[in-house]
């Protein structure tokens, strides 16, 4: 496959799998975070959450790279609630009752991305194993070893 159009299908999926964890976190804290019951609004909530991801998150993880370092990752979440809060201000349909709601949505986001991207095979780490090296011994050689 041409790697424009991997690019271009991971995106996609990436797209689908954001908007299916917003949805669902939505769902979840339906009285506290809200869209308009509009699919477009789902749609283009997800799009403009997935930019800020790329662009603004980034930035913001740099800023706080000694807090993310002190709390071993987990001030990420904070980062990414106050991503739900940006989305709140730049979105007039979009509403998240408080920090402490948007706290909850960017944690059951980022648990339902996760799963999904595990589940899809579209997700950024991968584990390799390499095989295990023969034994030495003291010789120099490579012949069998005998232990006296």
């Amino acid at each position: 496959m041409n790697p424009r159009v991997q690019k271009s299908v991971r995106f996609l999926q990436s797209w689908v799998i954001n908007t299916v964890a917003v949805l669902l976190a939505v769902f979840i804290l339906r009285n506290h975070i809200s869209y308009g019951n509009k699919v477009e609004n789902l749609l283009i909530a997800s799009f403009l959450l997935g930019i800020l991801n790329a662009f603004v998150r980034p930035i913001l993880m740099l800023i706080a790279l000694p807090l993310l370092i002190f709390t071993l990752g987990l001030f990420t979440l904070v980062i990414n609630a106050l991503l739900l809060c940006l989305l709140e201000v730049l979105l007039p349909f979009f509403k998240v009752d408080s920090f402490g709601y948007a706290f909850l949505g960017a944690l059951i986001i980022s648990v339902i991305s996760v799963v999904l991207n595990v589940l899809t095979g579209n997700a950024r780490v991968s584990v390799q194993r390499r095989p295990p090296e023969p034994p030495k011994n003291s010789s120099g050689g490579n012949g069998p070893v005998i232990d006296v």
